[in-house]
């Protein structure tokens, strides 16, 4: 007697003439998941991942940025994580309440992506560096490098005290895409 009446896959009969059950479904769940961590992540070429790239919000720079790491060979090989000021946004006394957010997911990128870098792409004429550290702090295009700067190694000095095995990149972008790697 058959007594399968729903269209779950609890419930819809096997070639056996029985459906899988709650038991069996968890235990395909827990088999899938457990082969899936025993596999490196891969990206869609089947290549590894190698590296969170973190940018701003700002709209502008959307394109200019996925461009940017299409251009360095990244397309489809990196994790994201977009929120205002990129690094300024992860170092700055004004967001402090933000940050454990970007932390939190740095992490989860090393532990599920196997990442190896950071990629911090910082831009001129940055609304959340105006608001962090004020206006007359980039009114000068000198200025603004060396805020960019200032924040590039305090981004340095935070990633390397919780990831110390991180590599990192951090770049000051124009509007126009074209990009300053600081050292």
């Amino acid at each position: 007697m058959n007594h399968f009446t729903g269209n779950c896959a609890c419930c819809v009969p096997t070639q056996w003439g029985m459906g899988l059950g709650r038991r069996g479904l968890l235990g395909l769940g827990v088999a899938a998941a457990g082969g899936l961590m025993l596999r490196p992540a891969r990206a869609a070429d089947g290549t590894a991942y190698e590296a969170m790239v973190l940018s701003c919000i700002d709209p502008r720079l959307v394109e200019p940025v996925h461009d940017w790491t299409v251009s360095r060979g990244l397309k489809g090989k990196y994790s994201q994580f977009v929120f205002a000021g990129a690094a300024i946004g992860a170092v700055a006394p004004k967001f402090a309440t933000w940050q454990p957010a970007f932390w939190d997911n740095l992490g989860t990128s090393i532990e599920l992506h196997g990442i190896k870098k950071i990629i911090s792409v910082n831009h001129r004429d940055c609304g959340a560096a105006k608001i962090a550290y004020g206006a007359d702090a980039m009114n000068t295009p000198d200025k603004e490098t060396a805020l960019h700067k200032k924040v590039a190694g305090e981004f340095r000095g935070e990633v390397k005290k919780r990831f110390a095995k991180l590599d990192i990149e951090i770049g000051l972008m124009a509007l126009d895409g074209k990009i300053e790697m600081f050292t």
